[in-house]
């Protein structure tokens, strides 16, 4: 008897728990601030635009470290680390115009 009603009391459990789980939750809406920085105009401002910004804005851009040594290698070793590490859908060809593009305008 001992067993049966634990064995009631653990059916219960989990079909209650289940129930849980079952329940679906709100949408959540973000309402993001009013942008505060733009992409400095320049040749391949476009690429720029259409590939840097599905993941991130012109203020984080801005907000790296500027008149480094090496500008350029700074700026092909950024483009690769969204590439390789956080898997940005950049073309290769793409990936140039924009090192390009970072390393005349920032």
């Amino acid at each position: 008897m001992k067993n049966m009603m634990h064995a009631l009391i653990t059916a219960t459990a989990v079909t209650v728990g289940s129930g849980l789980v079952t329940l679906h939750a709100k949408p959540v809406t973000y309402v993001l601030p009013d942008e505060t920085a733009a992409f400095k105009p320049g040749p391949g401002v476009e690429v720029a635009q259409n590939n840097c910004t599905a993941c991130h804005s012109a203020d984080y851009i801005q907000t790296q470290p500027r008149g480094a040594k090496f500008k350029k290698d700074f700026w092909q070793a950024e483009v690769t680390k969204m590439i390789k590490v956080y898997g940005a859908p950049i073309d290769d060809g793409d990936a140039s115009k924009i090192v390009d593009y970072l390393t005349a305008t920032y």
